[in-house]
């Protein structure tokens, strides 16, 4: 498994633009093989800016570099840039391979049916 996070400086009063403009992109992710979840995270406020990150697992590393060389991460990185700046610089991608996972025992045993 594979995590992606792109973190994100708002400038200060912001913060509604920016999370609407999520809302409101047409992400592609559900169609691209690989793909497991997405979440927009809210972090610390800070004196000038709130953090925001953007956390996105797949399924392997080769999944998410297959998705950075699609049509569909082009579709959905088309307008990124358009319109005011939200952010005081541009965002900054970490990229993680998990090397353990710990989950309820329900919610396993439903992983382990679903392979």
């Amino acid at each position: 498994m594979f995590i992606a996070m792109n973190r994100f400086k708002v400038r200060k009063g912001e913060e509604p633009a920016f999370e609407t403009r999520w809302r409101e992109r047409d992400t592609h992710l559900h169609t691209v093989p690989g793909f497991v979840e997405f979440h927009l995270l809210k972090g610390p406020e800070r004196d000038d800016h709130v953090l925001y990150a953007s956390h996105t697992i797949w399924r392997s590393h080769a999944d998410f570099e297959a998705w950075t060389r699609s049509e569909a991460f082009r579709a959905a990185h088309r307008d990124a840039g358009q319109g005011r700046s939200l952010t005081i610089a541009h965002p900054e991608f970490e990229g993680f391979e998990v090397i353990e996972t710990v989950m309820p025992p329900a919610r396993a045993a439903g992983q382990a049916r679903a392979r």
